[in-house]
């Protein structure tokens, strides 16, 4: 308890990451009254218990930051950007100029690659806007609209997700950790004063197993996340010894320490984003009365939330983005050419192309390790559900999985910022 005292101390006494701290309240404080604007004409009672009873639009609650439960001007939340991001990177693989334009541009490069980012953002924003309207309109949550209401509307909604984008990139640059995963975080934590009232108004002493299993499966969860996203597995590294002129440095040994989960919360996030477009599709094309559109919303529907499809597909969506995001973030090419530059050498593996494929099969090893967990954690909250039958488990535990992640990689974060000034 001391040393957490003396790190709060170190923190706010310096004038820079005080600021910085301040700052992302800030903009909290502004994303918070964005989330309490609703949209005109909403019946709020019958939003409330739609939201209580649908598993899919309380994980797109959550994308929003809350604001789909107030049916705000900002309910798409970070999801649209979070998928034009998505379908960038992957493009990436399929497209050499913009893996150029990403990896080897540097600092312009990659600000052009999110300026396209941003304006993919807008047709995904319309389309999920749109589709989110129809739903709503057809579970009697929002009145009848005209062309031009809904016209208006979608333009309401796509304004309100640029906004929200906007204020997660100044966070990410003038504040502190990932704009966007603060932000889905805060949104989480806003909502855990009306979540525990909801729990004890409903209270049923019947149910108390079940609320004690719960506990017990959120407190392994979250030491599980804790301990994997902590664990590292370290190269030791040697650095020759060096003479120039008169001068001469001695030898040192040292190590790089790989994480064994690299990518954090975001193929949880990115998973989920992606998930979310079948459903919300299939949903819309429902009530069609065309058969081909009506197969389609058939076929879409199967990855329904709750459904042993919808589980299978989200384990191999994250598992497969723990390696994809692992790949773009970390460079083995990179590492190997930095340490011959630096006179540094793995023990008994060769400098150059011998050393990038050493370091290459470590970290493709420990990954498999940390995007197994990272699946079974983000499908567990779905088996308990089937268990127990309590729906608000699978949102629950996502939420859980996303805070813990987030807040770790805050403290990292913080971490890293104190250590460069004592420096």
């Amino acid at each position: 308890m001391t040393k957490f005292w003396q790190k709060l101390h170190k923190i706010f006494s310096d004038k820079t990451l005080r600021k910085r701290i301040l700052f992302v309240f800030l903009m909290l404080a502004i994303f918070r009254i964005l989330a309490a604007i609703p949209i005109p004409g909403i019946d709020a009672g019958q939003l409330s218990q739609l939201l209580a009873s649908n598993q899919f639009l309380g994980i797109l609650n959550i994308f929003s930051g809350g604001g789909l439960s107030n049916l705000s001007i900002i309910m798409l939340g970070v999801g649209p950007y979070i998928t034009a991001s998505i379908i960038m990177q992957l493009l990436t693989l399929m497209i050499p100029r913009l893996k150029e334009m990403y990896q080897e541009e540097g600092e312009a490069g990659r600000k052009r690659f999110t300026q396209y980012s941003r304006l993919l953002t807008i047709p995904l924003a319309a389309i999920q806007g749109f589709s989110l309207l129809v739903i709503l309109g057809r579970q009697g949550v929002l009145p009848p609209l005209s062309l031009f209401e809904m016209v208006t509307s979608v333009i309401i909604l796509i304004a309100g997700a640029m906004l929200l984008m906007w204020i997660g990139e100044l966070i990410t640059e003038f504040g502190v950790g990932n704009g966007m995963s603060i932000i889905i975080f805060a949104g989480i934590v806003a909502q855990v004063p009306a979540g525990i009232s909801q729990i004890l108004f409903s209270y049923d002493p019947s149910q108390l197993p079940v609320y004690i299993l719960f506990v017990l499966a959120a407190i392994l969860l979250i030491v599980g996340v804790v301990y994997v996203t902590e664990a590292e597995r370290p190269i030791p590294v040697t650095y020759a010894k060096q003479s120039r002129g008169n001068t001469s440095t001695r030898g040192a040994s040292t190590y790089i320490p790989l994480r064994v989960n690299q990518a954090g919360v975001i193929p949880i996030i990115f998973a989920l984003s992606i998930l979310l477009f079948p459903e919300l599709i299939g949903n819309m094309l429902a009530t069609s009365t065309n058969t081909f559109l009506a197969g389609v919303s058939d076929f879409l529907l199967v990855f329904s939330r709750g459904t042993l499809a919808y589980g299978i597909a989200y384990f191999v969506l994250v598992f497969l983005f723990t390696y994809f995001y692992t790949a773009v973030t970390f460079d083995p090419h990179a590492m190997a050419n930095n340490l011959q530059k630096g006179g540094a050498f793995i023990p008994g593996i060769r400098p150059g192309q011998a050393t990038e494929e050493y370091v290459g099969t470590i970290v493709t090893r420990i990954t498999f390790l940390g995007a197994l967990f990272l699946g079974l954690v983000a499908v567990l909250p779905f088996i308990m559900q089937s268990i127990t039958g309590i729906t608000q488990l699978a949102i629950g535990g996502t939420a859980l999985l996303i805070v813990v992640s987030v807040v770790l990689d805050l403290i990292k974060k913080i971490d890293a910022q104190l250590s460069m000034r004592e420096y």
